[in-house]
C-alpha cells in the first residue's frame, strides 16, 4: 500500500523548510537567489521525488501487460534540470567570477528536497546542517576579502596619451588595485573609454574614488556600478 496523501505534502513542506533555511542564509549575505529560490527550488524537487517514487502506485497500472514505466527518470532529471537553473546564478566579470557558491547551493537544495521527496528525513535535516556549516562557518576560514570594496568603473577620456599610466599610477597611490581594463577608441575619434574593476580599502569609500578619480586630467566621464 503506498503512503496517503498527507504524508506526501508533508515531505514536500519538510523539503521546502529545509531548503528554505539554505535561502535564508543566502539572503542575509545579499544575494540575487535567496531565501524564495532555494524554497521553491527544495520544494519542486521534493514534489518530482515524491511522483517519481509514488508514480506507478497512484495510476494503478498494477501488472497490467504491455505497460513499462521508468519513473526513477523523473528524479534524476532534477539533477540535469538543475544545472540549467544554478548555470545563471554564474557570472564572469573580468577576472571575477560571481555566483559559484549561490549555484553550489541550488544544487545542494535540489538534493534535500530529493531527500525530503524520498522520505529520508535523517539524511535531509543533515544534509542541511552540513550545508549551512559550510556557508555560515567555514566562510570565516576563507580569505574573504570583507574589508576591500570592489566597483566597476568607467571612465571617458579627452586625451588618452599619458591619462591612463598616470590614472593607474595615483589609483595604487589611493591604496586601489586594478584587475584588468577594457579600452575603446573609435578611429579618427580624440576620444576613449577605459573600463576596469577596482578594489580598494572599505574604509575609503566610494566617495574617496569618486574623488580621485575627478581629479584625473583628461576624465570627461565617469560611471560607478557594484558588484552585486
Amino acid at each position: 500500500m503506498g503512503i496517503t496523501h498527507v504524508e506526501m505534502i508533508i515531505r514536500i513542506a519538510i523539503g521546502a523548510a529545509l531548503g528554505g533555511t539554505i535561502g535564508l542564509e543566502r539572503d542575509w549575505h545579499g544575494h540575487q537567489a535567496g531565501l524564495r529560490t532555494h524554497l521553491i527550488v527544495a520544494m519542486a524537487s521534493a514534489t518530482f521525488m515524491v511522483v517519481s517514487a509514488h508514480f506507478e502506485f497512484f495510476q494503478n497500472y498494477g501488472n497490467a501487460p504491455g505497460i513499462a514505466t521508468d519513473p526513477s527518470r523523473i528524479a534524476a532529471s532534477v539533477v540535469t534540470g538543475i544545472g540549467f537553473l544554478a548555470g545563471g546564478a554564474i557570472l564572469k566579470t573580468g577576472l571575477t567570477v560571481q555566483g559559484l557558491t549561490t549555484a553550489a547551493g541550488l544544487w545542494l537544495v535540489a538534493s534535500i528536497g530529493l531527500c525530503a521527496g524520498a522520505g529520508m528525513y535523517p539524511e535531509a535535516l543533515a544534509s542541511t546542517i552540513l550545508g549551512l556549516t559550510a556557508l555560515i562557518l567555514v566562510r570565516k576560514f576563507e580569505r574573504k576579502k570583507d574589508r576591500v570594496m570592489r566597483r566597476k568603473v568607467s571612465l571617458l577620456f579627452a586625451d588618452q596619451t599619458e591619462a591612463i599610466p598616470r590614472l593607474f599610477t595615483s589609483l595604487g597611490k589611493g591604496q586601489a588595485v586594478v584587475a584588468e581594463y577594457d579600452f575603446e577608441k573609435g578611429p579618427g575619434d580624440g576620444n576613449a573609454r577605459i573600463t576596469f574593476e577596482v578594489e580598494f580599502p572599505h574604509v575609503l569609500g566610494t566617495a574617496a574614488l569618486i574623488t580621485l578619480l575627478e581629479s584625473q586630467p583628461g576624465v570627461t566621464g565617469i560611471q560607478i556600478h557594484p558588484f552585486s
